[in-house]
C-alpha cells in the first residue's frame, strides 16, 4: 500500500515534496520491513525533522506565553483579574438572557401581588412574637438563677460514729427477727 507524504512547508520554511513510499502490511495491519532503504532512511529524516520542529515550536511557545505574562503584569492584570473579568461577563450575560429576564419579571410580579405581601407581614408578626417570648423565657431564667444563687448553700450532712454503727446494727437485729421467728436478741 503506498503512503503518500504530504506537500508541506517545514518550519524552517523548506517546501517538503510529495513521495510515494510504499509499505507492506501483514495481516494484523502492522507496517513490514516492505520499505526500501532509501524510503526507511527519508521517513527517518522526515520524523527527525518534524520532532525537531515540534520541540522548537514549544520553546517559542512557552517564550511567547512568558512574554504575555510580563505585559499583563505590566498592565496590573494577573489571572485572577482575568477570572474576574470572565465571571462579571458571564454574569452580565445571563442577566441579559431571556430566560433570566423572564423569571426576574415573575418575580416582581410575584412580589407586588397581595398574597406575598400578606404573607411578609405574617412572617414578620410571628418573627417578632417568637422573639418577644424567647426574651421573656431569658428574663425568668436570669431572674431565677439568681435566687438560686443568693440562697445559702446547705452544709453537708456529718457522719456521726455512732449513727454509722447502728444502722447496720439495726439491719443485722431485724434480719435476726424475722428469722428467727419475731425473738429479739
Amino acid at each position: 500500500m503506498p503512503l503518500l507524504i504530504m506537500n508541506r512547508q517545514g518550519y524552517s520554511g523548506e517546501n517538503v515534496s510529495p513521495r510515494n513510499i510504499s509499505i507492506g502490511i501483514s495481516g494484523i495491519g502492522s507496517p513490514t520491513n516492505g520499505l526500501s532503504e532509501e524510503d526507511e532512511f527519508d521517513l527517518k529524516m522526515e520524523l527527525a525533522k518534524t520532532e525537531d520542529e515540534i520541540q522548537t515550536l514549544r520553546q517559542v511557545l512557552l517564550a511567547k506565553e512568558k512574554y504575555a505574562m510580563d505585559i499583563r503584569r505590566q498592565l496590573g492584570t494577573g489571572p485572577f483579574s482575568e477570572i474576574k473579568q470572565n465571571l462579571s461577563k458571564g454574569w452580565q450575560e445571563v442577566q441579559t438572557s431571556n430566560a433570566y429576564l423572564t423569571a426576574s419579571a415573575t418575580l416582581e410580579d410575584i412580589s407586588q401581588s397581595n398574597v406575598y405581601k400578606r404573607t411578609q407581614e405574617s412572617i414578620s408578626n410571628a418573627g417578632q412574637m417568637t422573639s418577644a417570648a424567647l426574651s421573656t423565657v431569658g428574663v425568668a431564667i436570669t431572674r431565677r438563677l439568681g435566687d438560686m444563687r443568693a440562697l445559702p448553700l446547705p452544709s453537708p450532712p456529718r457522719p456521726s460514729l455512732g449513727h454509722s454503727i447502728s444502722v447496720p446494727a439495726m439491719s443485722m437485729r431485724l434480719i435476726a427477727n424475722s428469722a428467727w421467728g419475731g425473738r429479739v436478741w
